[in-house]
């Protein structure tokens, strides 16, 4: 009856005892003896009481850590500050009343201090890579059913290809916590995900393989003297992080003087293209089972070559790495690989028939990188933001991994980071380089397709999911499958081909991405205009001097491109939104109805007094002066005879400049109304 309450418990044996005397003395029982039964029976069930009862309510750090979803660290931190009542120190641990409510989290994990009712939320866990930190610290979105998905499988190596910044490294990091063997108690990062909840089959797996896991991210230098010594630093750290091997009764002597070459980066080239091949055995012979390893971003290398001129070495490299780590491998159970390109065709994994390989067109493990729309719902609502899943969807949604539509992670996160105000935050954390080497090699036809990706519209091309870098420059028709797979285009339909790739209808993904093509390319447009050049045409089109805009055209046209031979009049539109896009004080719009039609351009003023002007484009090839004239009349025509100035008439513009352009080849005619 006194279980729980030793201060209670020791006053009621106490008036027990009291009692039990008088009754024994008053059946004359002698006194002496009286004492004896009483002080007895009174430390007995002190002791019962005390000392049994309290200790059968507490718990160790450890259970406290798996109730609470915290490490035990943070556990016997809290006790050591006095944070838990009750909790009491035995020899070298803590034990912590069973019934006692995990304490609030005080530490402060914003920026800034906001006085409010509500409890507090959870941080958003922007460049967080960790899944320990971000599963218990932040917003945690679950993408433990992977786990699942891959034990269910079992392939022996898997080659996971998206987008940069949709989760490669947090799921690679992830499973690297499930899977490998560690001193601490990795199971309380995962007792209260999805994947715990799929019975003791899965739980088994837990905690059972060693790891090698090496991370490529960060490898981007100018010279392939400088990657090799970044890519031998991170096998150095990788394998002092196993620094039981060094030790092990297990290893023999010669394995552990390739184990302290690797440690202290003393390998060359060829030593250390062995490295996932020595480093996997050694582990093997110490814990009796094959480790696991795991390479993120292994491509940032081979991108980075292709763009510094190293590409056939590090592609050498690789080849041979993968070979020996991948390919033939004794001493591996299973390998996960990430990257944004398959570079199949390099030979790279040349006869690995146990690679499985999911690109952004595959359906297996589509839901796994990036948000599907629950997720994002359900982040939406936690943060009190439910009424901006529309404005959500316009910015990011958009992407479509196999059958299913994803969201760009990273930009979601930063858009509840940043208040909810839709910005293009995902094109701030790379390259976008790609678009660069379209353009430079983009002809009529490409051009023609890229402004029709801007205004919206749709095209199927041929997609193939093994490209490799140096093919935008031999073969254009690559292009697309490059946008592709990098994030920049999205396919709606996807039709298998007959040599195994894939014809694709494909548009942009949303509107952040939108922004991304018309940045790129007013921007690189843009770089060709000489600024008094720039200031010269703006004047010529603002007092309808037609004599000189065509001079100043006409310069541009011979001085900045090589040749016009095959430009069409998309390209030829392009050109003049790059040199529209310089005008300030006006607003530049392409394509858009207005009246009885739809113009090419329009600069449609932002403040009061300036004028608008519209643009009517034409272009022909091998034309006349004389023809090139009759074009240039044609188009301003067309500007009058559709009604073009209807909407600049409706914002209250009272003076419109019209002009018709015409070209053909490096020629240009300007006809004004």
């Amino acid at each position: 009856m006194y279980m729980g309450n030793e201060q209670a418990g020791v006053d009621g044996l106490r008036l027990f005892c009291v009692q039990k005397r008088t009754m024994l003395f008053l059946n004359g029982i002698v006194p002496n003896f009286v004492d004896i039964v009483l002080l007895f029976e009174y430390n007995v069930l002190v002791i019962l009481c005390v000392e049994v009862s309290p200790m059968a309510e507490m718990i160790s750090v450890r259970e406290a850590a798996v109730r609470w979803n915290i490490t035990e660290r943070r556990v016997a931190t809290l006790c050591k500050n006095g944070r838990i009542a009750g909790a009491k120190k035995q020899g070298n641990r803590w034990l912590i009343p069973a019934d006692t409510q995990k304490p609030a989290d005080q530490r402060l994990k914003t920026g800034a201090f906001r006085k409010t009712e509500r409890a507090p939320k959870l941080p958003l866990p922007i460049g967080v890579s960790n899944y320990c930190l971000a599963s218990s610290e932040y917003y945690y979105i679950d993408k433990t059913m992977m786990i699942k998905d891959f034990i269910d499988e079992r392939p022996m190596v898997t080659l996971f290809t998206r987008p940069r910044r949709f989760g490669k490294t947090l799921n690679m990091d992830m499973l690297r916590t499930f899977f490998e063997k560690s001193d601490e108690d990795t199971s309380v990062y995962f007792r209260d995900k999805k994947i715990w909840g799929c019975g003791q089959k899965y739980r088994d797996y837990q905690g059972k393989y060693p790891v090698i896991f090496l991370t490529f991210k960060d490898v981007k230098f100018d010279t392939w003297t400088e990657t090799f010594a970044a890519i031998r630093d991170i096998f150095a750290k990788e394998t002092r992080r196993h620094k039981e091997l060094l030790t092990s009764s297990q290893c023999d002597e010669y394995s552990k003087k390739t184990y302290e070459k690797l440690a202290e980066g003393k390998v060359s080239e060829v030593e250390l293209t062995a490295a996932l091949l020595d480093l996997s055995a050694m582990l093997h012979q110490h814990y009796g089972i094959a480790p696991i390893i795991i390479i993120d971003e292994y491509d940032t290398p081979i991108q980075q070559g292709y763009q510094k001129d190293y590409y056939d070495k590090v592609i050498q490299f690789m080849r041979n790495l993968f070979s020996g780590g991948f390919k033939d491998n004794q001493h591996l159970s299973f390998g996960f690989l990430t990257g944004i390109l398959r570079v199949a065709k390099e030979s790279i994994f040349s006869g690995m028939n146990n690679l499985s390989i999911n690109s952004v067109l595959d359906n297996k493990y589509s839901t796994y990188f990036g948000f599907t729309a629950d997720e994002v719902k359900g982040m939406a609502e936690y943060y009190g933001a439910a009424d901006k899943f529309d404005e959500i969807c316009e910015w990011y949604d958009g992407y479509r991994f196999g059958k299913t539509e994803i969201f760009n992670p990273w930009s979601v996160v930063n858009y509840f980071s940043n208040e909810c105000e839709p910005r293009a935050f995902w094109v701030s954390t790379g390259s976008n380089d790609i678009i660069g080497e379209v353009l430079a090699q983009a002809d009529e036809e490409t051009y023609h397709r890229l402004t029709a990706l801007v205004k919206g519209e749709t095209f199927t091309t041929f997609i193939d999911t093994g490209v490799i870098y140096p093919q935008i420059k031999s073969n254009p028709a690559t292009i697309y499958s490059f946008l592709l797979v990098t994030g920049y285009l999205k396919a709606l339909k996807t039709t298998p081909s007959f040599n195994g790739d894939f014809m694709c209808e494909v548009s942009l993904p949303n509107r952040e991405i939108s922004l991304v093509y018309n940045k790129e390319i007013l921007q690189r447009l843009e770089n060709m205009i000489p600024q008094p050049t720039a200031i010269a045409v703006q004047e010529a089109i603002f007092s309808g001097d037609n004599a000189r805009l065509k001079a100043q055209i006409q310069t541009l046209l011979t001085q900045s491109v090589s040749c016009f031979d095959t430009a069409g009049e998309n390209f030829y539109h392009g050109f003049m939104l790059g040199l529209c896009a310089l005008l300030g004080g006006a607003f530049v719009t392409s394509n858009r109805e207005s009246g009885d039609g739809r113009y090419d351009i329009q600069l449609k003023p932002t403040k009061k007094g300036l004028p608008g002007i519209l643009i009517e484009l034409k272009a022909e090839k091998n034309c006349s002066d004389e023809k090139l004239k009759v074009l240039s009349e044609t188009a301003l025509q067309q500007i009058n005879d559709k009604k073009y100035e209807t909407e600049l008439t409706a914002a209250g513009v009272k003076t419109i400049y019209k002009y018709g352009v015409a070209f053909s080849g490096k020629k240009v005619e300007v006809a004004v109304g």
